[in-house]
C-alpha cells in the first residue's frame, strides 16, 4: 500500500510539473483587431503603443521614439535610465541595426486598455536548469497621457 501511494504522490507531482501548457502568440493577421475600441480614446492609447512598439523597440528606429515618448518618460525597468533620452542611450547601446519596421508585434498574446494604461502580454522563450525549452509570459505597461507614452513597467529584473 505504502509504495502504491508513494507511486501516486510521484504520479501527481510529475503531472503537475508537466501541466502547464506552452504560451502562444496570437497570429500575426490577427492583431490589428486589438487595436479595436468603442472608446475611441483607448483605442488611440493601444495604436500609440502598437506603433512605439514596432517602430521603435521591434525596428530599431532609435529617433523615433520622439513621436511615441514624452521628454519625461518615467522607466520602471531597473536596467534602463528613465526620461526619453535615457531610454534612447540604453537602445543605442545594444547596436542593433534599424530594420524595417513589421506589420506585427512578434510574439504578441494580447493588450488591453483601461484608462489611461495599456498592457502587452507577450511570449517568452527560455531554458530550464536542465537546458530544456519553454515559455512564459512578459507583461509590459504603459501610461498615455496627452498622446504620448510618459511612464512604462514590465517584469524585467536587474541584470
Amino acid at each position: 500500500m505504502k509504495v502504491l501511494v508513494s507511486a501516486l504522490a510521484m504520479f501527481a507531482v510529475s503531472a503537475a510539473v508537466h501541466a502547464a501548457e506552452p504560451v502562444v502568440a496570437m497570429p500575426a493577421k490577427d492583431q490589428v483587431k486589438l487595436l479595436e475600441s468603442k472608446d475611441p480614446k483607448l483605442a488611440a492609447n493601444k495604436k500609440l503603443v502598437w506603433d512605439m512598439w514596432r517602430e521603435f523597440l521591434s525596428a530599431h528606429h532609435i529617433d523615433a521614439a520622439d513621436k511615441y515618448l514624452a521628454p519625461e518618460y518615467h522607466q520602471h525597468n531597473p536596467n534602463a535610465e528613465t526620461g526619453r533620452e535615457g531610454v534612447k542611450a540604453y537602445f543605442r547601446a545594444r547596436n542593433m541595426p534599424e530594420i524595417e519596421v513589421p506589420d506585427h508585434i512578434d510574439g504578441l498574446v494580447s493588450m488591453v486598455a483601461e484608462r489611461d494604461r495599456v498592457t502587452l502580454a507577450l511570449v517568452r522563450n527560455y531554458k530550464d536548469k536542465d537546458g530544456k525549452p519553454y515559455t512564459t509570459t512578459w507583461f509590459d505597461m504603459f501610461r498615455i497621457a496627452n498622446g504620448k507614452i510618459v511612464e512604462h513597467w514590465d517584469t524585467a529584473l536587474k541584470q
